[in-house]
């Protein structure tokens, strides 16, 4: 059986087609795990695993701790607000502290792209990117993958459109990562103002018409409006904003009939989706959070397998 061979997960990039399938076809099978009345494994028994936070985010922690949980960790949620950083301690005394502490996996969000790299380098047990800045979120990208195979079958040929604030967005650039390395075709829509620039040397097609980026795509990936991101007016309204590239049913019967619409969350309705959209039939918002927890225990369980057995010697 194929194995995960990298010690840290810090970003799609990185990843082989092979490793990715890894990924998604182990979260597949721990889907059924999350469904049994008896949820708990001993893949982690004994390890413990850290969750520091230092920016907010609910689900992605809830969801890191959850999976934790699942695998018979020992999971500490670090409040990061309260902590010593807030007192002035770099992120290298940070990474040192919690190194003295021997975490097995440590789980990391930081408002700053390479932050969590940098922290890889510092400590010795293997590190999760669970969002840096502007740059990667790859678990995020992997369960949004499983979400679209569970629904499509295959993600290779797929026309998938990502659409909204795709400058600030991390979320986009690790889905864009994985979906060319499976083969789909990528789509990008948004006003020029959101868009990175040389967003198309990442292998995606360009579209600034929401009903042009629209036509026959088989997915539909939202974007939040990232306004605590934005330090200038980057639309000149919420209202004019919606209207031109908030998904409602007008836009989205451009697409195929059979069309999944996402949102890696949390929603702004009336912003970038219409409540009844994002409510709908066509809507997996919900699914993609179950496919979090499974994904995040693939991921924890794959990195696990590296951990050694070997007691540290002082």
């Amino acid at each position: 059986m194929t194995q995960f061979q990298h010690r840290h997960l810090l970003g799609i990039e990185g990843l082989s087609p092979l490793d990715i399938q890894f990924l998604l076809d182990s979260a597949a099978a721990a889907v059924d795990v999350s469904r049994q009345a008896e949820k708990k494994k001993a893949t982690l028994r004994g390890r413990t695993q850290i969750n520091l936070f230092f920016e907010a985010s609910t689900r992605t922690q809830s969801s890191f701790e959850l999976a934790g949980k699942r695998l018979g960790a020992d999971v500490m949620n670090m409040a990061v607000a309260q902590s010593s950083v807030k007192k002035g301690e770099t992120l290298i005394d940070t990474a040192m502290t919690l190194n003295a502490m021997r975490p097995d996996l440590l789980v990391v969000r930081h408002h700053a792209a390479g932050a969590v790299a940098l922290l890889a380098q510092k400590v010795e047990c293997s590190v999760i990117n669970a969002g840096d800045g502007a740059h990667e979120h790859p678990t995020q990208a992997l369960l949004d993958a499983l979400t679209i195979r569970r629904h499509k079958g295959k993600l290779a040929g797929l026309v998938v459109a990502i659409c909204g604030d795709v400058r600030h967005s991390r979320v986009a650039r690790s889905n864009i990562l994985l979906l060319n390395a499976m083969g789909a075709q990528v789509r990008v829509v948004a006003p020029t103002t959101l868009l990175p620039s040389a967003i198309e040397e990442l292998g995606v097609t360009v579209f600034t018409d929401m009903r042009k980026g629209l036509a026959d795509a088989d997915v539909v990936m939202m974007l939040r409006l990232q306004r605590e991101r934005m330090a200038a007016a980057y639309v000149p309204s919420v209202r004019e904003y919606f209207r031109f590239f908030g998904l409602d049913r007008e836009k989205l019967s451009h697409a195929k009939p059979d069309a999944i619409v996402m949102h890696p969350g949390p929603m702004n309705r009336g912003v970038e989706i219409d409540p009844l959209i994002a409510d709908g039939v066509q809507s997996v918002i919900r699914e993609q959070v179950e496919m979090g927890v499974a994904v995040r225990m693939a991921v924890l369980e794959a990195l696990g397998q590296h951990l050694s057995s070997t007691p540290v010697q002082n």
